[in-house]
């Protein structure tokens, strides 16, 4: 560094600058252990006992290696995941966080999300060439343990809010009435299904069709139904602007619209496939404000990072407008709008996501 870019620097600055990177170094490292602590079935055997235990009881009742365990343990205790009492030398994972780290069933599960970001590295050399526009890069070219995290990350959204806060937000509570009676429901880039299946169950008189063009994911789509042994619910492989079927009652689309190569074609054939007199279409979107200085925040954070590395690279891929997980209102009303709907409304919103209800 030359002396007179030297003097010019602000020592305050580049250590807030190093707190905010070194946070990003810890996060990243915990991240692999975090992964483990899952897989091992370190968090499972913690909420299990519910009670302060040693780093030996913890290692013996995983079949794991006592000392990595305790270094493990030195790690999510430096983290805020686990609590230490020093004057017994034990271990406590608290109900709270056991339910985002060890319930697979729980709205707040986050493994999925860190099971995603493991994909990221996977992929390494491959955005490179995507950066260097050496290639395009789909959905359907990422590692597995992408769409697998997401899924995982995407279902604990739609358990804590789906069925009891969005659904029930669109015409002041009037589709989740019809659903209850019996409708004709399809679910757009449906992935792995986890949202049409629960809304199957739910709502066992309606007829529910889950649209994807990943065979992989419609494959796991239909694996799941068959477990689940509902006869309301199919899945199939479609693109959003070509699926089959007219007179739909409710089309749905959840954390997908952004990432398309024609966001615009898959509405205006909703347009095209909707009930007319009575038909209504809900967007789940991430939340997001309309411009970048008002996403300045831990989720956008994250979420601008799965865009660059997902959503964006993904229309692209099909030459698309790249809206991108961080689009905003304004983006989204201006694509419905185009598509031909006269009905746009923000139906609610949550931390996570902004729901949206368009008509024809």
């Amino acid at each position: 560094m030359n002396q007179q870019l030297k003097n010019n620097i602000n020592e305050s600055k580049v250590q807030e600058f190093m707190n905010k990177a070194i946070q990003d170094i810890a996060g990243s490292s915990t991240a692999m252990l975090v992964i483990l602590g899952e897989r091992l079935g370190l968090y499972k055997a913690m909420a299990n006992e519910n009670k302060y235990i040693t780093f030996e009881e913890l290692a013996k009742k995983t079949g794991t290696n006592e000392r990595l365990v305790k270094e493990w343990l030195g790690n999510q205790v430096s983290s805020g995941y686990i609590e230490y009492d020093p004057s017994t030398e034990k271990f406590f994972l608290p109900p709270e966080h056991a339910l985002a780290l060890s319930d697979h069933n729980s709205p707040i599960y986050i493994q999925g999300a860190f099971k995603a970001i493991k994909s990221y590295f996977k992929d390494e050399e491959e955005f490179m060439k995507m950066f260097k526009n050496e290639r395009t890069f789909s959905w359907m070219d990422h590692h597995v343990c992408m769409a697998d995290g997401f899924a995982e990350f995407f279902k604990a959204g739609y358990i804590g809010n789906l069925l009891n806060i969005w659904i029930p937000s669109i015409e002041n509570g009037k589709i989740h009435e019809r659903l209850k009676q019996g409708i004709k429901v399809a679910d757009i880039g449906c992935g792995y299904g986890i949202s049409t299946t629960l809304m199957a169950k739910a709502f066992p008189n309606s007829q529910f069709t889950g649209f994807d063009f990943h065979k992989e994911s419609i494959e796991k789509a239909n694996n799941n139904a068959k477990q689940e042994n509902l006869n309301n619910l199919k899945f199939e492989i479609s693109s959003a602007s070509e699926f089959p079927g007219t007179n739909y009652d409710f089309i749905t689309f959840f954390d997908c619209l952004h990432d398309m190569g024609d966001p615009q074609g898959a509405l205006t054939h909703v347009l095209n496939t909707i009930n007319k007199e009575e038909g209504v279409c809900m967007i789940v979107e991430p939340y997001s404000q309309n411009k970048l200085e008002d996403n300045i925040n831990p989720i956008s954070k994250t979420f601008y990072a799965a865009s660059t590395l997902i959503c964006v690279p993904n229309s692209l891929a099909f030459n698309g407008p790249a809206l991108g997980a961080q689009a905003g209102e304004e983006k989204i009303r201006d694509i419905v709008k185009k598509s031909g709907f006269s009905h746009f409304k923000r139906a609610i919103d949550t931390p996570i996501n902004i729901i949206y209800e368009i008509k024809p």
